[in-house]
C-alpha cells in the first residue's frame, strides 16, 4: 500500500480527543440514565454483537466488580428469530452498537424493556432505532467512524459504559481515573510496538487476557481477523495452556494484554511459561520474566487500564494491515454497518 496515512489511523489518534467529548458532552445523559434505574436491580444483561459485545464483555466485569451484580449476554436470536417474551423485571439491560441500527439488537432491546428492564442503549447515533427502543440513550460522541475497523466507537464505548457504572457506585476514585483518560490516551497512541508488529509473519496468533483485559484480548483477535486476514485465537490466561498451548512452536505470536489489577501476575507467569515452550510472547507488564514487555501505558486506575491497552494495540495492528498490503479502512468482504435479523 502506499504511505498515505489510512482513516483507521486517523481515527486511533482521534480516540482522546472522542473521549474528551463525550465527558464532555454526556453528563447529563449519564445523570438521566441513572434516574431511571431502579434501586433494586437483581441482574443485569447486555446486547450486542461484534466489537460492541467485547465492550459489553468488558462491562459485564466491570459491573460484577464494582456492584456486585451478576451480567449475561443474551442471544439477539432469543427475540429476533425465536420471539421469546424474556420476563425480566427490575433488570438492567445495556445494548452497545456504533449505528443502533441492526435489526435483532433493536429487536432484543424492545422486547427486554417490554419485559420490565430498564434499557440503556450506548450508541453513537443518539436518534437510531436503538436509541428509540431504549429507555434511556447515553451518546458516545465518537463522531463520524468511516473505517470499516471499529477504533474509536469501540473506546468510546468502553468510556461511557465504565462510566455509568462508577457513577451507579457513586466510586469517585474510578470516576476521577475516567476523566482522567484523555491525556493517558493520547501518550497510549504513541507506544511503540514494532517489536510485536515484525514477530508476526505467519498466519496465525494467540491473544491472552483475564478478567477485564479478557475483553481486550477477544477485541485484539478480532481485530487481526479483520484487518490483516489472520487467523487470530483469544483465550483466558487461565485456559490457555489447558488444550490450546499445544499449537504453540518455536517463534509463535503471543500477545498477553494485563492491566495493572489482580490478575496481572497470573497472566504473566502464563506468558513466562509460553515462552520458556518456545512461543514468542509479549505481555503490557513490566513482570515479566521470559516474555518481552511492551512499552505501554499505565492509567490511574485498573479498571481504566485495559482502555489504554487496547489503543496502543489499535496502532500497532494498522501497521501490521498495511505492511501486509491490505487496506484495514475497507476489509474484504466486510461493510461498516451490519444489519443482522
Amino acid at each position: 500500500m502506499s504511505q498515505t496515512l489510512t482513516q483507521m489511523r486517523r481515527e486511533i489518534e482521534e480516540i482522546p480527543t472522542a473521549v474528551d467529548r463525550l465527558l464532555s458532552s454526556s453528563a447529563d445523559a449519564i445523570a438521566t440514565t441513572i434516574s431511571k434505574i431502579g434501586d433494586d436491580v437483581p441482574f443485569l444483561m447486555s446486547v450486542a454483537r461484534g466489537s460492541s459485545d467485547h465492550a459489553c464483555s468488558f462491562l459485564k466485569y466491570a459491573c460484577e466488580l464494582e456492584l456486585g451484580l451478576p451480567m449475561a449476554s443474551v442471544g439477539p436470536s432469543v427475540a429476533s428469530i425465536y420471539g421469546a417474551k424474556l420476563q425480566v423485571p427490575n433488570a438492567l439491560c445495556i445494548s452497545v452498537s456504533q449505528s443502533g441500527k441492526s435489526p435483532d439488537i433493536v429487536e432484543l432491546t424492545r422486547a427486554l424493556t417490554a419485559g420490565g428492564a430498564t434499557s440503556v442503549a450506548i450508541t453513537n447515533d443518539a436518534t437510531s432505532p436503538l436509541a428509540k427502543a431504549a429507555t434511556a440513550t447515553v451518546p458516545i460522541c465518537a463522531g463520524p467512524e468511516l473505517s470499516v475497523a471499529a477504533t474509536k466507537t469501540f473506546v468510546t464505548s468502553l468510556v461511557a459504559g465504565l462510566w455509568l457504572v462508577a457513577e451507579l457506585k457513586g466510586d469517585a476514585e474510578l470516576i476521577k481515573a475516567i476523566r482522567a483518560l484523555p491525556e493517558h490516551l493520547e501518550k497510549a497512541t504513541q507506544c511503540d510496538w514494532t517489536v510485536a508488529a515484525n514477530a508476526i509473519t505467519g498466519s496465525s496468533v494467540l491473544t491472552l487476557g483475564r478478567g477485564p483485559s479478557f475483553a481486550i484480548s477477544n477485541e485484539a483477535a478480532l481485530k487481526f481477523k479483520e484487518t490483516c486476514q489472520i487467523h487470530a485465537e483469544s483465550y483466558s490466561s487461565a485456559e490457555v495452556m489447558h488444550g490450546p498451548v499445544s499449537i504453540v512452536e518455536r517463534g509463535f505470536p503471543v500477545i498477553g494484554f494485563a492491566a495493572g489489577d489482580a490478575a496481572e501476575t497470573s497472566l504473566v507467569e502464563v506468558a513466562d511459561a509460553l515462552t520458556e515452550k518456545g512461543a514468542l510472547a509479549f505481555v503490557t507488564s513490566k513482570r515479566a520474566k521470559k516474555a518481552i514487555c511492551l512499552p505501554h501505558q499505565r492509567t490511574d486506575h485498573w479498571l481504566t487500564d485495559p482502555i489504554s491497552t487496547i489503543v496502543s494495540f489499535y496502532t500497532m495492528v494498522e501497521k501490521v494491515s498495511t505492511a501486509r498490503n491490505i487496506n484495514p479502512d475497507a476489509p474484504r468482504h466486510l461493510n461498516k454497518v451490519t444489519e443482522t435479523v
